[in-house]
């Protein structure tokens, strides 16, 4: 190996360093570095007794000598020799910078038709600005007219013009320049300008052009460095392969010992893997390394932290290509749950492999001290820093556990948590133990005067809304300045639509409007199970409501238009559910025919559940025949399951025809689908239809024989047409029946058996009754349940508080609609007069029944 100096008097310092580069023709100026210590260099620059400026422009190219060994960036050089190229390239620069393109080119001619000879240096100022810009077009300006006055150019101009073409995107023109600076035998290419080229390609992850310019480094056998590590470590992440990345990491171990700056990279890069293992095990390297003194950080002349270490290349042994990026990832990414099992250990030894590092336990501020001396120091923000992604990993991979130990490990190091090192903490906390541990740390963050991250915020609102605590969910919406992404409005809209609360979502469609947040698909199809209902579930659509909901729709669609979205399958489906609700039958046909236009153009159908939502609808408008054409319609495309048959055989009740509802039995039975429970509440409702009662219980009887689970629905449907009929027999016997079956009733049920007794004047008996439904909406467990509860219940029901039916309806809000209709029934017949019995078993009612029915599920 060799570093050498061009022949000119003014020129940068080249380095060359692979066996065919040896071979070629060598510089005149040539130190052979194998004998002289480049120490030994520096040493006797230092003691020199030259000029100060003499000094410094010697630590210049020593620097530069550095800089050609690795892609940092590049110190100050010669602008001319003369004063008039000096300021032709300020002026050209400036004019640049003013966007005054046209001056500028008239300048750079004017620097072309001088009358002195150029050289390389005297374009340098506009090519390091145009590689800064950058500018990629006035580069190749310059190239022209160094070619036509046929200036010989230096490893310099070609790394700036490199550089201007990679980041301007030109990185075809950047291949074709290396190609030609490769097949030159006056400019021997230098690894940092195929760094540049790689470093543009991962940015752009342009992966084929990559593999061009590897070949390309490949034929001549330039080799690898540090920096051309780092770029594979990127192209390894943007493929999501963990094995190159460990692949990376053994052949870098071969050639090269751990620093704090390789260490930070893969660090990073293992987060972004989700190899939390690797990730931690390489953070545990770095503190060691810290300990030991082993730092060697500095910065470069644009601020950036990089290794202080020489970058010597790495000769080509032909181990590792960039062939490893293109084949498939031998190892998929681990799973959470492998990442938490292999970690687990880990996490319960992180105090203890600090105390290794700080001496004993009852010192821990031994490790504070042995730090103190690094405070404000660049390696400080260095494992700050690997610190913060290895917690933001845990987030990823739900460990909560080890996130918090790297927090106690950070203050036992003296290491101050960062607002984004909360921000990794928070999202770990909040998917594990919700969003209650995340305001603790919240809080903690502002004790410390940090103002949390936007994207801390939405986490936790996120958290809050997942839990349906709306309050805080707007409360921490409302302190977001700015965000990218709309998810924690999205989460904040499926919790209004999952408590029904459509009201609540009106001001955060506001604060989206005000971040100028455009909504997605998500957005939308929550939009219209919000607003796409009026009246439902407590009462049937009218006119006005048919008017209200047409118009939400018709705005919720133009925004849609607007932002160019289309609809999905679940937006449609949630639309034509409203219109079914409301009894919108024209309005639900036509978005059903349009429906079917738009997905018929990308060649998909609009599936089973879209179409079982439409029969529904039909149906409960009693429109029975296009319910069937659209049933033949399904069945001829193969579109049916289970619930399509069991709404179809509901549609016989309309018809009045059980002969088809068993044709549609032995067609779903040979379809594959065993009838459910909705299949025998269907067909007992079309045998009440006919007043076949007996056959009616009969298939009662055979479900429960089945085993088949009857719910609430299907004794509610028994009970709805006795209680129209008046047979008190009936209400009487399906009652018993719930009640051995432990189903509870519920306030439909109170109403049927209460009115049947009333219709007939049994008073007493229906008071009786209510009380005892009533007892068994709220617990089946009547013994247990009923009385630790009993206390808290009579305060309800004894009540003389003006506000006490007031208090009971809160539980509606808490979506116990049951236990409120309950209570609301026992005040009533406490007011009434009536005792309340905490027994309800012990009722004579109840005895009645037990006794006359109790006998028919032995039977049965």
């Amino acid at each position: 190996m060799c570093y050498y100096l061009r022949g000119e008097k003014e020129t940068a310092l080249g380095f060359i360093y692979t066996d065919s580069a040896l071979r070629r023709e060598a510089p005149r100026a040539c130190i052979d570095m194998s004998r002289v210590p480049l120490r030994s260099i520096s040493d006797s620059i230092c003691l020199s007794k030259s000029p100060a400026s003499d000094q410094k422009n010697l630590g210049r190219k020593l620097e530069s000598l550095r800089t050609f060994t690795t892609s940092g960036d590049h110190g100050c050089f010669s602008y001319g020799r003369n004063s008039i190229t000096r300021r032709l390239q300020v002026q050209i620069v400036e004019a640049l910078r003013s966007n005054q393109r046209s001056r500028a080119s008239s300048l750079l001619s004017e620097l072309g038709r001088g009358n002195h000879s150029l050289r390389a240096n005297d374009f340098i100022y506009i090519l390091e600005y145009c590689s800064r810009s950058p500018d990629p077009l006035f580069v190749m300006e310059i190239w022209r007219i160094m070619d036509e006055k046929k200036v010989s150019v230096n490893h310099r101009c070609v790394m700036l013009r490199i550089q201007a073409l990679c980041k301007g995107g030109y990185l075809e023109e950047a291949f074709d320049l290396l190609d030609f600076v490769g097949k030159n035998h006056d400019i021997h290419p230098i690894l940092p300008m195929y760094n540049n080229l790689l470093r543009e390609c991962v940015q752009t992850k342009s992966l084929d052009q990559a593999r061009k310019f590897y070949d390309l480094m490949e034929d001549q056998v330039l080799g690898k460095n540090e920096v051309t590590y780092s770029q594979f470590l990127k192209l390894a992440v943007f493929r999501k392969n963990l094995s190159a990345a460990h692949e990376i990491w053994k052949e870098y171990m071969t050639y090269y010992s751990m620093s704090i700056i390789s260490l930070r990279k893969f660090i990073w890069s293992f987060t972004r893997l989700r190899d939390l293992e690797s990730a931690y095990a390489a953070l545990q390297h770095m503190v060691d390394l810290v300990f030991k003194g082993s730092i060697f950080i500095n910065r470069s002349a644009d601020g950036r932290l990089r290794s202080s270490r020489f970058d010597i290349p790495i000769p080509k042994n032909g181990d590792m290509g960039l062939k490893i990026f293109m084949e498939e990832n031998k190892h998929s990414l681990p799973s959470v749950s492998d990442n938490s099992k292999r970690i687990e250990s880990h996490a319960s030894n992180v105090e203890e492999s600090t105390i290794f590092y700080m001496g004993s336990k009852e010192d821990k501020g031994f490790g504070i001290n042995m730090l103190e001396k690094y405070k404000g120091k660049p390696v400080m923000k260095v494992l700050r820093w690997s610190f913060s992604d290895v917690i933001r990993a845990c987030a990823q991979t739900q460990n909560c556990r080890l996130a918090e130990q790297l927090i106690l490990q950070m203050q036992n190091l003296g290491l101050e948590p960062s607002c984004h090192t909360y921000d990794g903490l928070i999202r770990a906390i909040v998917r594990d133990r919700g969003f209650s541990g995340g305001m603790e740390v919240l809080e903690t963050m502002q004790l410390r005067n940090l103002k949390p991250y936007d994207s801390t915020l939405a986490a936790l609102s996120i958290s809050s809304s997942n839990a349906l605590q709306l309050d805080l969910a707007e409360c921490l919406l409302d302190q977001i300045s700015r965000i990218s992404y709309i998810h924690p409005f999205n989460a904040f809209l499926a919790a209004c639509d999952t408590l029904d609360l459509p009201e609540r979502a009106v001001p955060i469609l506001a604060k989206m409007k005000q971040l100028k947040l455009k909504p997605n698909i998500g957005t939308y199809e929550l939009l219209f199970s919000l607003f796409g209902n009026v009246n439902a579930p407590y009462e049937e659509g009218n006119m006005l409501s048919q008017v209200d909901v047409y118009r939400r729709i018709k705005a919720i669609q133009m925004d849609m238009l607007n932002n160019g979205i289309q609809h999905s399958h679940l937006s449609m489906k949630n639309l034509l559910k409203a219109l079914g609700t409301e009894g919108m039958i024209r309005e639900l046909m036509h978005y059903l025919h349009l429906a079917q236009r738009q997905f018929s153009l990308s060649n998909t159908y609009l599936g089973t559940p879209i179409y079982n939502i439409v029969l529904h609808s039909l149906i409960e408008a009693k429109e029975s025949h296009r319910a069937i054409e659209i049933f033949k319609n399904m069945i001829s495309c193969g579109l049916r399951d289970a619930a399509t048959y069991n709404i179809m055989i509901d549609c016989c009740s309309i018809i009045q025809c059980y002969r088809s509802a068993r044709a549609l039995v032995s067609m779903m039975i040979r379809d594959g689908f065993l009838p459910q429970t909705l299949t025998y509440t269907a067909l007992i409702k079309i045998l009440l239809e006919l007043e076949d009662y007996d056959e009616a219980l009969n298939l009662l009887d055979q479900a429960r024989s089945e085993e088949i689970p009857c719910d609430i629905l299907l004794y509610n449907t028994i009970l709805q047409k006795a209680c129209r009929e008046g047979i008190i027999d009936l209400i009487e016997l399906v009652t018993e029946l719930m009640h051995q079956e432990k189903i509870q009733p519920d306030p439909s049920t109170c109403y049927y058996v209460f009115s049947s007794y009333v219709d007939h004047g049994f008073f007493s008996t229906a008071m009786e009754s209510l009380q005892v439904l009533s007892m068994r909406m709220i617990s089946v467990d009547y013994d247990s349940i009923l009385e630790e509860k009993r206390t808290e219940f009579e305060g309800f029901i004894l009540s003389e508080d003006d506000d006490a039916e007031s208090r009971i309806l809160q539980f509606f809000k808490g979506s116990e609609e049951n236990l409120a209709a309950a209570l609301l029934n026992l005040r009533w017949c406490a007011i009434s007069g009536y005792l309340i019995s905490w027994s309800p078993n012990e009722s004579s009612w109840a005895r009645r029944l037990f006794n006359r029915y109790g006998s028919r599920k032995e039977s049965s």
